[in-house]
């Protein structure tokens, strides 16, 4: 997996990762508790020129699901249903993208995992959910319908709200599809735009 970059816009996120006194307790806990297997363990005494190398094997593929090689699960008729935000401070887009690639690559071709697994890309949407795009959307209900009803999830409804009140719906189109402006209509309703 070679891009690890973040995308333009997410910036107002970055400060969750680089502000304050003290780093992220999520990454924290990761060093302490998997990699140091030391609950006091303190970040200031981390070293570069050894710890990076111990890092990678204490994951051991615990959190580093990277393997595109899927066949096991494809094979028990598994269906993979990813989605991710564009605005995602945490882990890059492209990280996500380049993983999907990887699959299709490896399972010979889009065409070949078309049926099992399906991507969606989250436009201003952060880590996991919140951000000023559509950013609720509901995939648990595509899965069921495509789990149950053999019916792959084309395009998913994501809303934005404001207070409590809708102001935005858009569709999230299978990747590589993206949602397109008919040209009439409002911008803020899902109607307006069809997936190409």
């Amino acid at each position: 997996m070679s891009r690890l970059r973040f995308t333009p816009g997410n910036e107002a996120g970055w400060g969750t990762l680089i502000g304050g006194q003290e780093p992220i307790s999520l990454g924290m806990d990761q060093f302490k508790y998997v990699v140091f297997k030391d609950p006091k363990w303190d970040w200031r005494t981390f070293d570069f020129d050894k710890d990076i190398d111990r890092t990678i094997e204490a994951d051991n593929g615990l959190t580093d699901a990277r393997n595109p090689d899927i066949k096991p699960f494809l094979a028990h008729d598994g269906k993979l249903l990813l989605y991710h935000g564009w605005s995602d401070q945490l882990v890059p887009t492209e990280t996500t993208i380049s993983y999907y690639q990887d699959v299709a690559k490896t399972m010979g071709g889009a065409s070949k995992i078309d049926n099992q697994v399906r991507m969606f890309l989250a436009p201003g949407m952060g880590h996991c959910g919140g951000g000023d795009g559509p950013n609720t959307f509901d995939t648990l209900a595509a899965l069921e319908q495509w789990v149950e009803g053999g019916k792959a999830p084309e395009q998913m409804i994501a809303s934005h709200s404001t207070a409590s009140k809708v102001d935005r719906t858009r569709p999230l189109c299978a990747y590589p599809k993206v949602a397109t402006y008919v040209g009439s209509g409002s911008i803020d309703e899902a109607a307006s735009f069809v997936c190409k």
